[in-house]
């Protein structure tokens, strides 16, 4: 499993490195004194696990989470207790507090690997693809709706909205669970806020930063982001 080591203290980095020795199937694959050197390095390794710290110079742990179209698993480091209850707000896998000691580690480093599990197990699950229908309720409001007529998901604080017709209806739902459900051969995550639905896409331009704006049938515009873009381009691709 591939990680990143995030945290503004270089002594920190280094000795949550030699811990980690200890645990070879953890390969720890470069490291970040802030959130804009991770966010890079994020884009360019593509990792499966960030050690992450909360409070460094610049915009802090969250921020840089929230600033990512998709977020690894993450397990926090920090010399603070106050913000255990946000962490896992944002389903952090586990909080080690500084110093980090070696049977802490081993344990959230257990609970990666009994995530990673879990979710190949889902993998084999049935996805749903563009045959399955859908129940959507929104307050008094209820629909039994194609997927196929779905042509845009958007985030919007803790509810997702669904677009199809002239209705958008709103679900209780991360967009990220959502994500995991969806066949991805349909649906792509555009980016923090959107999924789209491929069959819907009717043009396509390039948009500042290395990004691409899609036109999907009926006039919606979404956004693709540049992290996103080249693994859309591929796929779109023959």
């Amino acid at each position: 499993m591939k990680a990143l080591i995030i945290d503004d203290e270089r002594l920190a980095r280094k000795e949550l490195a030699k811990l980690l020795e200890e645990h070879p199937s953890i390969e720890v694959i470069g490291e970040a004194m802030n959130a804009d050197e991770a966010e890079k390095l994020i884009e360019e390794l593509n990792p499966d696990l960030l050690f992450l710290d909360i409070q460094m110079p610049g915009r802090s742990g969250f921020q840089l989470l929230e600033s990512l179209d998709t977020v690894p698993w993450v397990i926090f480091t920090t010399a603070f207790d106050q913000f255990a209850l946000k962490a896992f707000e944002v389903n952090a896998l586990d909080y080690l507090l500084k110093p980090v000691q070696p049977e802490r580690l081993s344990e959230a480093v257990h609970k990666v690997f009994e995530k990673e599990k879990s979710k190949a197990g889902r993998i084999h699950d049935k996805k749903l693809g563009l045959e399955d229908q859908v129940f959507v309720k929104d307050g008094e409001r209820c629909w039994f709706v194609s997927l196929a007529n779905v042509r845009l998901f958007e985030s919007d604080g803790n509810y997702i909205k669904v677009y199809f017709d002239n209705n958008k209806p709103m679900i209780h739902k991360s967009l990220n669970a959502l994500d995991e459900k969806l066949d991805e051969r349909a649906f792509f995550r555009a980016n923090r806020k959107h999924i789209i639905n491929l069959g819907w896409v009717e043009g396509i331009e390039a948009w500042f930063n290395g990004g691409l704006m899609v036109r999907l049938r009926g006039g919606d515009k979404v956004e693709i982001s540049r992290r996103q873009a080249s693994k859309f381009k591929e796929m779109m691709s023959l």
